[in-house]
């Protein structure tokens, strides 16, 4: 009864803040409020059933995808690598860790303008003045490269977070099984794919995981960067729903089908994905 007590300030926050948003937002899909009157119809799946026609809706979510699948893999392959190879230095451990864990304690809101600055003003400078005539390209401005630039921003505001989940799972491997590897003439390969990565599955699925959810609700890396242009080149999901929401017609109704369908589709993958993983870890 006492923890009940305790616990009850903090289930009224989740509440007011999460439950509630949660369910009316189901509501809300079925209307088309605009977010300010506080009049509006109830129109049923009229809005989910314009959802499913509306191209620029799905091409957000192909987007996405793209963003999604770049993600897991640059940011997972990038800590992982970062961990193996810092928890090899043991004296300077410490530094390396803080140095690369550093972005993950930046707004990427103020990352994004960092990083605009770095591709607007800085790499043209080096391509004028260092003579690296391959950063002379247009980063915001093209299609082709502001994909690329928006996965190197995220992927530096994520991967010391990562890290630090695979640092810690690479502490918990026996150092008996690497010497008994050794022994057997293992090279540092062989002990990487035969002792470490299985004893280490289960932060793979966590990591996996967690870069899969962010990736999907990303919204300030492209709303500072790109804005989602060229024209609606680079919008993801999160950034077509907010413009129809606050922008242009105010469809906060419409938009809210929209979150819940990405909803769906983000269960859906999720539910795959960990299965697959987790298939994955019994075969380890």
């Amino acid at each position: 009864m006492n923890l009940l007590i305790y616990a009850t300030p903090a289930l009224i926050v989740y509440i007011i803040f999460k439950l509630y948003p949660a369910f009316s937002g189901v509501f809300y899909a079925l209307t088309d409020w605009n977010g300010i009157n506080k009049t509006y119809e109830i129109v049923g799946i009229a809005n989910f059933l314009e959802v499913f026609k509306d191209k620029y809706f799905w091409q957000s979510v192909l987007f996405t995808m793209k963003y999604v699948a770049a993600m897991i893999v640059v940011c997972n392959v990038m800590a992982l690598t970062l961990a193996i190879a810092i928890e090899s230095r043991r004296k300077t451990k410490g530094f390396f860790r803080t140095l690369f864990y550093m972005p993950n304690m930046i707004s990427m809101v103020i990352g994004g303008y960092m990083w605009m600055f770095i591709f607007t003003k800085v790499l043209y400078y080096m391509a004028d003045n260092w003579g690296l005539k391959f950063l002379d390209q247009s980063w915001i401005g093209n299609p082709k490269y502001s994909f690329i630039a928006i996965i190197i921003v995220s992927a530096w505001g994520s991967v010391g977070y990562l890290m630090i989940i695979y640092m810690a799972a690479i502490q918990g491997v026996p150092g008996s099984l690497i010497e008994t590897a050794e022994l057997y003439g293992a090279n540092s390969w062989q002990k990487f794919w035969n002792v470490t990565l299985p004893l280490i599955s289960h932060s793979l699925t966590i990591c996996i995981f967690w870069t899969l959810n962010s990736a999907f609700q990303v919204f300030d890396v492209i709303y500072t960067l790109t804005g989602g242009g060229p024209g609606r080149a680079t919008q993801s999901v999160a950034i077509n729903i907010y413009e129809e929401a606050f922008k242009g017609n105010i469809r906060y109704g419409y938009a809210t089908s929209k979150s819940l369908v990405l909803l769906v589709i983000v269960i859906i993958i999720t539910m795959i994905q960990l299965k697959l993983m987790k298939e994955r870890e019994q075969e380890l």
